[in-house]
């Protein structure tokens, strides 16, 4: 009987709240067939563990640790990278194959965003034309709701989404007794919501108030709304409400704040120096309210994308379904694929997993529908507000405490033995 290939999980870009169970659905998927798969390894730091022979033995951990991956958030139990494989690199392309001929891996899992299932599908290419059988899936991720096509026919939503929306609608709503509370003296509060150009996020802030009671006002990077338009109409709400709530995309067109690229080319907004929020917020306290008081902001950075407490728990449920589909796509029909979710019609929100090829959506990017932009320009339509509703779930999720504080996983330090030479990954080579 011919020797189970051996299995390589890992994960690439800004990490979700249930990323890691979308992790623990390959993991135990693999381990229920033992027939199929052999050990199961994790890159450390996503791709760059592989160029770096660092692989992280999960097989070797205990069982509590991997279920412990449910309530885990964000990258820490095995580490994430923002390192693209880039065409001109070949070395950094041959160097994985080596290390998977290396170590007997027949089955490569690349939890990430449309540019992750990119290097996925050049892999399993590269592979192909090398001769190594290996079968490379891609488990999507990304709470932008970015992956996929805009007709929502290869993919529904992408898990981490659910979890950020239902952080958003409960964020708005604990803000709104803030501002209700405070208005004479803090009459507008800005909130800055993650999404370099695409809306889904702040989009979600309409989940707090379905019914529309609330001075509250949405402007997507998407909206096509200026910095005038905007103050006009926060003027116009506090003539009519005294108090206005705004929610602002990262993406909004506020002008040059020097925001940043990482490696894959998106552009990176911080939550420290100038931001979108803060310009929008100087901007109406020097153009001035017609009401007393100020404008004030909030810009919550990266906690939206890792808060375990506010996740979804039809988030959680469906990361590790999806994550379980793509192990059973890979032993069933090879690679070349990525697990994917797709909602059933009709007034009860069901989904189905299924998988579609790589190649349809390596660098992918949905659109948010303009469509679902309200004729306003500052709110979203009551169909976006039907789309997400379901994704956030009913419930808090069940975290684990021990003495009052979150338990998480945490692995053993165990890698496999390297096998191959040292290498260094050709974008960390000092340019001379």
């Amino acid at each position: 009987m011919a020797k189970q290939k051996n299995v390589v999980v890992a994960q690439s870009g800004g990490p979700s709240p249930v990323i890691n169970n979308s992790i623990r659905g390959v993991v135990e998927t693999c381990a229920a067939m033992p027939e199929k798969f052999g050990a199961v390894y994790a890159a450390w730091h996503g791709i760059e563990g592989v160029l770096k022979e660092e692989l992280l033995d999960l097989s070797a951990q205990p069982r509590e640790e991997i279920a412990l991956l449910r309530t885990t958030p964000a990258a820490g139990a095995i580490g994430t990278c923002r390192y693209k494989l880039k065409g001109e690199n070949a070395e950094d392309f041959n160097r994985v194959i080596d290390v998977f001929k290396a170590h007997n891996v027949g089955y490569f899992f690349y939890t990430g965003g449309n540019d992750s299932m990119d290097t996925a599908h050049k892999i399993a290419r590269l592979a192909a034309e090398r001769g190594l059988d290996l079968a490379a899936t891609g488990v999507p991720k990304t709470i932008d709701n970015d992956v996929g096509d805009s007709d929502f026919k290869l993919i529904d939503h992408t898990p981490g989404y659910g979890s950020v929306a239902r952080y958003w609608a409960l964020a708005v709503e604990t803000a709104n007794e803030e501002n209700l509370g405070s208005c004479p003296a803090d009459p507008v509060l800005v909130m800055q919501a993650m999404g370099r150009k695409i809306g889904f996020i702040p989009a979600a802030a309409r989940l707090a108030d379905p019914a529309r009671e609330l001075p509250l006002h949405i402007y997507l990077a998407e909206s096509g709304v200026g910095l005038e338009q905007l103050a006009d109409g926060v003027s116009d709400e506090l003539r009519r409400c005294g108090r206005c709530m705004v929610v602002i995309s990262e993406g909004f067109n506020v002008g040059d704040i020097a925001a940043r690229r990482d490696s894959f080319g998106h552009v990176q907004f911080s939550s420290s120096g100038t931001t979108v929020a803060q310009v929008v917020t100087n901007y109406l306290n020097e153009k001035g309210l017609p009401v007393g008081g100020a404008a004030r902001c909030n810009v919550p950075g990266t906690d939206q994308r890792h808060s375990m407490i506010c996740a979804s728990a039809v988030d959680l449920d469906e990361a590790y379904k999806v994550g379980r589909k793509a192990a059973l796509v890979a032993a069933e029909d090879g690679g070349g694929w990525m697990a994917t979710i797709l909602r059933e019609p009709g007034g009860v929100y069901r989904v189905r997993y299924d998988k579609v090829p790589l190649e349809a959506m390596a660098n992918s990017e949905r659109k948010f529908p303009a469509a679902w932009i309200a004729p306003s320009r500052r709110d979203v339509t009551d169909e976006f507000a039907a789309y997400a509703r379901p994704l956030i779930g009913e419930d808090w999720p069940s975290v684990p405490l021990v003495d009052g504080r979150q338990r998480f996983t945490r692995f053993e330090m165990i890698f496999a033995e390297k096998r191959c030479a040292d290498y260094v990954p050709q974008a960390m080579r000092r340019k001379k």
